[in-house]
């Protein structure tokens, strides 16, 4: 499983909003020039996270984005949900076991599904186990900490 551009970005800019979270709308031209991300492409983005309740547009000359709640309580896999949809490695888990799965007929006997099904739990319980607050705490450590190096 390979994680989109559209997710590494969106997170990318999740994150940069999660740093200002506190000090009023961002726009997205900062953060398209701190991430180094095309604005365009930003706003496409930001279209899917508004849509999914992650963050706030404000209008006006003053105006931006936001973090629509506590970075706290939004973690990564809701904004990798925001820019794919189900986590799920293979289609077959997008609906129910059993005759009717539009994706694969032979979900009522197959074995293999089991093993599909634990892996898209674990990643989903590890991609929800890690807030924004956490992430950006992990950066700006790694960050003190490669600055210290280079004083040495």
């Amino acid at each position: 499983m390979k994680v989109s551009t559209k997710s590494r970005y969106g997170l990318a800019a999740m994150v940069d909003l999660a740093e200002h979270y506190g000090k009023g709308p961002v726009a997205l031209r900062s953060v398209a020039a701190r991430q180094q991300v095309s604005e365009h492409y930003l706003e496409q983005l930001m279209s899917s996270l508004r849509k999914a309740g992650v963050v706030h547009s404000i209008r006006g000359a003053q105006g931006g984005y936001v973090l629509a709640r506590d970075p706290a309580t939004i973690s990564v896999g809701d904004i990798v949900r925001a820019m794919e949809g189900p986590i799920a490695p293979v289609d077959c888990l997008l609906a129910d076991r059993g005759e009717n799965n539009p994706y694969c007929e032979k979900t009522c006997e197959c074995n293999r599904r089991d093993i599909w099904q634990k892996m898209s739990d674990s990643i989903n319980v590890t991609l929800d186990s890690i807030s924004l607050v956490s992430l950006c705490r992990e950066i700006s450590e790694t960050n003190e900490k490669e600055r210290g190096e280079q004083d040495i």
